[in-house]
């Protein structure tokens, strides 16, 4: 069968619900992050997924996201894998975009990029290697990671530029899966949240 990838974005944190950039930074989950991971992982236990029981699961090592698949059940089958760590923000780090505005009127990350971190050439080959390691499979993949590494993993699965990720938002605790269509590679599911309207 052809892989698909299954992208879990970490729970809610105090970073991440102000909006601030949260790269390298081991912010822990709130307790709405915690009670969100627990809801997506009775969802991957039922229908359609069943528990996922053949897949491989790799989660970034940052504990946002370590503790949102630890929550969802999966914390026993899951590998920790550094390229699943959220964009390395360099001076941007914990600053929300407003203030990053403020600084640079017009500044969009997935064109301008950050000064001393992780350049947009860095993370797209970091996006690749999880999108070849996954095309490398015969089972489904999950991943626990952010949402800047997995808009970019979106991005580089459908064969796009960087760039398509500011089209694509991605919230906490999200569920999103990439797949084929018609044997071309495609989104099934973007940033569903649906799980979350049960708490």
């Amino acid at each position: 069968m052809a892989p698909r990838i299954l992208l879990a974005r970490h729970g809610q944190t105090q970073w991440s619900l102000s909006g601030k950039h949260t790269g390298r930074t081991d912010v822990p989950l709130l307790e709405e992050g915690r009670r969100g991971a627990k809801l997506l992982g009775e969802r991957l236990e039922r229908a359609p997924f069943g528990g996922l029981a053949a897949a491989e699961v790799r989660t970034s090592p940052l504990a946002r996201a370590r503790e949102t698949c630890e929550l969802a059940g999966f914390g026993d089958r899951a590998t920790a894998w550094d390229t699943l760590m959220e964009w390395d923000y360099g001076a941007y780090e914990g600053m929300t975009p407003a203030e990053i505005q403020a600084r640079r009127p017009g500044w969009l990350i997935w064109r301008d990029g950050v000064p001393r971190g992780e350049t947009l050439a860095e993370v797209s080959a970091r996006a690749d290697e999880v999108v070849a390691w996954t095309r490398s499979l015969d089972r489904d993949v999950l991943v626990f990671a952010h949402g800047h590494i997995l808009r970019s993993i979106a991005a580089r699965w459908l064969g796009l530029d960087l760039d398509f990720a500011a089209r694509i938002r991605l919230n906490p605790t999200s569920l999103s899966v990439l797949g084929w269509a018609y044997g071309e590679p495609a989104i099934e599911t973007w940033n569903d949240c649906g799980h979350l309207d049960t708490a």
